[in-house]
């Protein structure tokens, strides 16, 4: 299913504008309070024409003192409401740009939790945290300041040249032909540019992806001594970004000293062609004065756009980069699927389960298994044997290639994944809280909890007598300053999923960072929490799961034995090879 949205994301700006279009009334007034404005600016050098005419022709008979005063106060009036209209601008342009970033953020917030597991498996997280913060940023800071200056900076290009066509077409031209040449090689520069600008925002998303991975696994960098590979990874990338960014600015900043140029090169042009026709008697010296004040307005607002253009670029290179993300394909949309199991027992089955990351390389190849309620099942193989794939094809974070799984006899492809979720409570290997108190993450998205509840779950995974040696027990904030070691932070995850109370559980490696002694504890409290439900138990450690009711031994996508630890043991195959050999390596 393709995003809400249906963004291309070739076309950044234009995506932009229709992202934007609910705000197209604001924008317009927007629009006709920069036009206003530029009205204004160009009316008052025509003014000041008039003025210096008067002063010239007055010198050697007298100065009309009142008729220059009421210019004046004319033009004083005139500049008062080109300050309130740029004013309301300025207002409406920065409303306009905090609710669309804003939105953006939102947008992407949701998106991410449409996307399917697959898009986090081949994309960093300091890649998606990039789009979020960064571009984001970019556009925001884009529309804010160069928008607002972009449709001005036109309005008094046009405007401007409207004056001066109305007043002497061949210093018109004049003024035109000076410009033109560096207008030209202003276009130029934006499309030799435009890559640079592109390939910065890309590398600026790959730097933060290697510097939140370095971040996280800061330990093991340092326990392996890669320090130095580490950071050879990290220079390559910032040379990159910087030779990127060093192009990128440095093309685009030839722009301003050129339109510089090209505005001082117009003066002199206007200066020259003006004093001719004024010794020919063809124009007042007013009208030079006019000129002097419209080439600057003429050549002013090129250099806007050249200055403007370097921030399009990069907008245009983030507009990109974020609709890319929000056309990003999602899960299929499962509003329609309402079937709810009532009274669940917990069967649970796979038939000819067939599965694979990529189309061509199944992993997980005609598995079928039926699970009885309330049986502990234990899943064991080595590394890549599809265990974990199992249970996320289980949970319904993938979708079969074939088969069917079936819970109560309701295959889980006519269940919503939110009714999925609900049945199942989970522990994965890597522990998960946020920075709240440690009853929020025990509770966790659950309403109505008692604190008789949350007790009983922390004094039967043994975590209740540490929590309230804590300085506020149970109100104790995690955040960085608390130090718990991984075994508490595993502890906490597991009373989580007993105040879930949910009819199906997953463990995942649920014991792998405790030491032996919470280990055993945990074991017994699994045991009473496991009565009535069904409960899948990933384990490489194999003493972890001698009490299941089912063992599943896989190996390469397939079961190839399965029973309890004592069958399997007796039968001296697979299973027998992987247990012997722990203990060997223990002794």
């Amino acid at each position: 299913m393709r995003s809400k949205n249906k963004l291309r994301s070739e076309g950044g700006l234009l995506n932009l504008m229709r992202y934007m279009k609910k705000y197209t009334t604001a924008l317009v007034f927007a629009l006709i309070f920069a036009i206003g404005g530029s009205i204004i600016t160009v009316i008052s050098p025509n003014k000041l024409s008039e003025v210096t005419d008067i002063i010239t022709n007055g010198i050697m008979t007298g100065i009309n003192i009142n008729r220059i005063n009421e210019i004046g106060m004319f033009l004083v009036i005139l500049y008062a409401i080109s300050i309130t209209l740029s004013y309301l601008q300025g207002f409406i342009m920065a409303t306009v740009t905090q609710k669309t970033t804003k939105k953006l953020r939102s947008d992407i917030s949701d998106k991410i939790n449409r996307l399917p597991l697959k898009y986090y498996d081949k994309t960093t997280v300091g890649e998606v945290l990039s789009r979020v913060t960064n571009d984001v940023d970019t556009i925001g800071q884009t529309l804010n300041q160069s928008m607002g200056t972009l449709v001005s900076g036109i309005s008094l290009l046009i405007g401007s040249l409207y004056m001066m066509f109305v007043t002497d077409v061949t210093l018109t031209i004049t003024a035109i032909l000076s410009t033109a040449f560096g207008f030209a090689l202003m276009m130029m520069i934006i499309s030799k540019s435009q890559k640079h600008f592109e390939n910065q925002q890309r590398l600026i998303g790959e730097v933060n992806g290697h510097v939140e991975e370095a971040y996280t696994g800061h330990s093991v960098i340092k326990v392996y001594n890669a320090q130095e590979k580490t950071n050879k990874e990290f220079k390559d990338l910032n040379n990159k970004l910087r030779e990127s960014g060093w192009k990128a600015q440095f093309i685009s900043g030839l722009m301003m000293p050129l339109m510089t140029f090209i505005g001082n090169f117009g003066y002199v042009a206007v200066c020259i062609v003006g004093a001719m026709l004024a010794f020919n008697n063809k124009i007042t010296f007013g009208v030079i004065v006019a000129f002097m004040m419209y080439i600057r307005y003429f050549t002013q607002p090129l250099g806007q756009l050249a200055q403007v253009a370097t921030s399009l670029q990069s907008n245009t290179a983030a507009c990109k980069r974020v609709f890319e993300f929000l056309d990003e394909e999602e899960m299929i949309n499962e509003s329609d699927k309402n079937i709810y199991i009532e009274n669940i027992e917990g069967n649970v089955s796979f038939e000819d389960v067939k599965f694979g990351y990529n189309e061509d390389k199944l992993i997980i190849k005609d598995f079928s298994v039926d699970i009885k309620s309330g049986q502990k099942v234990a899943i064991v193989g080595p590394t890549g044997a599809g265990k974990t794939t199992l249970v996320n094809l289980l949970m319904k974070f993938y979708d079969v290639s074939s088969g069917l799984i079936k819970i109560d006899g309701v295959p889980i492809q006519e269940l919503s994944r939110e009714k999925v979720y609900d049945l199942f409570c989970m522990v994965l290997q890597d522990t998960w809280l946020f920075e709240g108190t440690i009853r929020d993450n025990i509770v966790y998205n659950k309403k109505d909890v008692s604190e008789s509840v949350i007790v009983s779950a922390c004094k039967a995974v043994g975590i209740d007598h540490f929590i309230r040696t804590l300085p506020h027990g149970y109100d104790t904030v995690l955040d960085d300053s608390t130090n718990l070691s991984d075994g508490q932070k595993q502890l906490i995850t597991i009373a989580r999923a007993m105040v879930k109370n949910a009819p199906l559980l997953i463990l995942d490696e649920a014991t792998s960072s405790v030491d032996t002694r919470t280990e055993v504890l945990i074991q017994e409290a699994m045991d009473k929490l496991t009565v009535g439900k069904t409960s899948f138990v990933i384990a490489h450690r194999l003493s972890t799961i001698k009490n299941a009711d089912v063992i599943l031994v896989m190996k390469d996508g397939d079961i190839i034995e399965s029973g309890n630890h004592h069958e399997l043991l007796e039968a001296k195959g697979f299973y027998a090879e992987l247990y012997n050999s722990q203990f060997e390596k223990a002794g």
